[in-house]
């Protein structure tokens, strides 16, 4: 099973600009590879990542073969009220990973 690392400030003022970066464990297959015996490894990998403020989607991103292992990802939003950032990633074969981080505005 996959675990998340997510990095969020737990205070902010309201208005200002914040960095958000989540990190998960997972292999990434692309699907291109071959074993010794000549098989392709089937295609394993996180397909998407949405991030959500208080239920608002505030950051998506899609992924392809070619993201790397373990992928990390930063991005920055405004702080506007306090509440919790929902994280959720999703990939091939059924995978689905979430966590989340709460912060207060004041």
């Amino acid at each position: 099973m996959a675990s998340a690392l997510i990095n969020v400030p737990k205070r902010a003022k309201r208005g200002d600009v914040i960095e958000i970066r989540a990190l998960t464990s997972h292999i990434m297959e692309t699907g291109y590879r071959r074993t010794a015996a000549g098989e392709v490894i089937p295609r394993d990998i996180i397909t998407s990542f949405t991030c959500r403020y208080n239920g608002r989607e505030i950051f998506r991103a899609d992924m392809f073969p070619a993201i790397a292992a373990n992928p990390y990802l930063s991005f920055f939003t405004t702080a506007n009220e306090s509440g919790t950032f929902a994280f959720e990633w999703i990939g091939d074969n059924g995978f689905s990973q979430t966590a989340s981080a709460a912060i207060t505005v004041e």
